[in-house]
């Protein structure tokens, strides 16, 4: 890593908004290669780039060294990569859960108070999992060690917490109409 480079993201993660900026510029040629190479489809290339490069800019300052950044953001990319064939996938196979009609059944508000309600009303077991993997994007062994449990219970947990979701969200939709 070249030492500008290096210079640019210590300055972000102290909340220097044009270092910050500037890794964005640096980061995307390298982004979008990597990119090519893990996703299915050019659609999801520039998604997952996108998604990517909104992840750094968000979550820049969480960084606890420099020399974990570059395996940091690709794994990023690599999971919005992998987690967008999922949902080609799914959209191939009938699973009983329909996005697009959520679309047309939700306003984005509605959605998002339905989403954090869904959340709140989790047992504590459930949500805590399902924030430290949805939401502050840990790995099930960081999200093992921060809890004591192993990491077989981390995805069962993050699992059956994404399933009760999925049924209040589809219940609340079902009761709106």
């Amino acid at each position: 890593m070249s030492k500008n480079k290096q210079q640019l993201i210590e300055l972000a993660c102290k909340g220097d908004k044009q270092a910050l900026e500037n890794l964005l510029v640096i980061c995307q040629p390298d982004i979008k290669r990597f990119a090519r190479r893990t996703c299915s489809s050019s659609e999801d290339i520039d998604d997952a780039v996108q998604i990517a490069l909104w992840q750094l800019y968000r979550k820049i300052s969480m960084l606890k060294t420099v020399a974990t950044f570059s395996s940091w953001l690709f794994r990023i990319v690599e999971r919005e990569c992998y987690r967008l064939l999922r949902i080609r996938n799914s959209e191939n196979i009938d699973s009983g859960f329909d996005f697009d009609s959520l679309k047309t059944a939700y306003t984005d508000i509605d959605l998002k108070i339905d989403l954090i309600n869904a959340i709140l009303v989790l047992p504590i077991i459930y949500r805590e999992v399902l924030i430290l993997r949805d939401i502050r994007e840990y790995s099930s062994l960081e999200v093992a060690d921060q809890l004591g449990i192993n990491v077989e219970a981390v995805k069962s947990r993050f699992h059956r917490a994404r399933m009760l979701i999925k049924e209040k969200i589809n219940s609340r939709k079902l009761s709106s109409f």
